[in-house]
């Protein structure tokens, strides 16, 4: 690995390992599975929708109120200034996000149809295993932490 691909690499580990920002992300990740969660519950056991078109649903109302604390607040420090700047964030969020849904997709399913966990709680292990990949991409890709 060549110098500047190690430091390349050891900076955005370094960003990614801020207690605050994370703490801060964690927090408003579990207002967003909370709003992802009760929607969920409510669509999958008040409506006729497939379980799939719920989450989905419930996925993106998820995910906006989680860019929009985020913007505020978790990563007020980062990224451009201006509507446009804000637009184009929101637009990564939601392509990085696809990852985390991903995974809790495959965990939801797994859980579900493999093992007959209650669709609710697959959910709510799907959504702690995405997590871990959100955050990652969110502060790297999403606002670029690591080009401070």
């Amino acid at each position: 690995m060549s110098d500047s691909l190690a430091e390349a690499v050891r900076t955005r580990v370094r960003a990614l390992f801020s207690p605050t920002r994370f703490g801060q992300f964690a927090g408003v990740g579990f207002v967003g599975a909370t709003v992802d969660i009760l929607v969920f519950a409510a669509l999958s056991s008040v409506t006729s929708l497939v379980w799939i078109i719920a989450k989905l649903i419930s996925w993106e109302l998820g995910i906006i109120v989680i860019f929009a604390i985020n913007e505020r607040w978790t990563f007020a420090s980062h990224g451009a200034v201006g509507t446009r700047a804000v637009v184009w964030r929101f637009l990564r969020s939601n392509i990085v996000r696809l990852g985390g849904l991903a995974v809790t997709l495959a965990v939801l399913r797994v859980l579900v149809e493999q093992f007959g966990v209650w669709l609710v709680l697959a959910n709510m292990v799907g959504i702690g295993i995405g997590f871990f990949v959100n955050y990652t991409c969110e502060s790297l890709y999403t606002w670029q932490v690591h080009q401070d």
